[in-house]
């Protein structure tokens, strides 16, 4: 499936900012089932320094400073990129969980590294007993980790409402946890602080799903459609790697979803992230469009 993305932002101040400086995880990265045809970030005012690299993560992150006075500031991103279908594997023909969690502890030496490093806490997605023993009810003795991941997603698709207005950027796991209400930052935070308190690896992936069209069926759009998107990707060992999942619409993602940013939560890869002087209060607004060319 081919896409035409467009996401942009804009911060409405109170008063003059008088300079600021910017990261942005937004510029799409070349994938194995992703190719990025086309890709634009554009702001105004026009940044007078802006700078790429690769974050740890392998992430694409701009720096940029603003050194002109102003009062509103809009970041676009626009993009044309190809998505291919996922061939997910037989939930059942993966490995035990708890093979997979011992492979990744290593008796302290961890034979997988690179993934082993999101087997830890991070800060925006800390277990509670409450947290982990929900998570603990999928994950029965010798269930294969994906059948088991997949019960999971199921169930926090089922208990937990999609109800934009019930929590903040910050909003802890232990909160949503009581609240059973979020946006799919949310549910994916939720979801990872479970599969880390197993010893399982997981991480935070932001992106973009595809937005309904008006000849679309109704009820077929998914939700969280409306702005950058989050899901999880679950590590099911060395024969099938990292299968991605998003609890918000309970499934396994495929060509309707496009990767943007992978790290251990949403502090490690928010689109738009700044230190300004001056401002004041200020509003923020986001729009996305995630549209087939066909």
């Amino acid at each position: 499936m081919r896409y035409r993305l467009r996401h942009t932002t804009s911060y409405s101040y109170s008063w003059a900012v008088d300079i600021s400086h910017h990261m942005l995880h937004l510029a799409l990265p070349n994938l194995p089932r992703q190719r990025v045809k086309t890709c634009t970030v554009s702001t105004s005012p026009s940044a007078g320094r802006m700078s790429e690299q690769q974050d740890h993560f392998g992430n694409r992150v701009a720096y940029l400073t603003l050194g002109e006075s102003h009062t509103r500031f809009d970041v676009e991103l626009r993009a044309e990129v190809e998505v291919d279908p996922v061939q997910a594997p037989d939930a059942d023909s993966t490995p035990s969980w708890e093979s997979v969690r011992d492979m990744l502890a290593g008796d302290g030496f961890p034979v997988p590294v690179a993934e082993s490093e999101f087997v830890h806490d991070s800060p925006m997605a800390m277990p509670s007993d409450e947290v982990l023993q929900y998570g603990l009810a999928s994950f029965t003795p010798g269930r294969p980790v994906l059948a088991a991941a997949r019960d999971l997603t199921a169930r926090i698709f089922k208990d937990f409402r999609y109800d934009p207005a019930a929590t903040e950027i910050f909003t802890p796991v232990a909160v949503v946890m009581q609240k059973r209400a979020g946006v799919c930052q949310d549910f994916a935070h939720l979801e990872i602080a479970m599969l880390r308190g197993l010893g399982l690896a997981a991480r935070y992936v932001s992106g973009y799903i595809r937005t309904l069209r008006a000849t679309d069926a109704p009820g077929s759009g998914l939700r969280g459609a409306d702005a950058s998107h989050a899901w999880i990707s679950v590590w099911c060992g060395p024969d099938h790697g990292w299968i991605d999942l998003d609890p918000t619409n309970n499934l396994i993602c495929s060509d309707e979803h496009v990767t943007a940013a992978i790290g251990r939560d949403y502090g490690d890869i928010s689109p738009v992230r700044g230190v300004v002087l001056g401002g004041g209060p200020h509003r923020i607004g986001v729009a996305v469009e995630l549209l087939p060319l066909l």
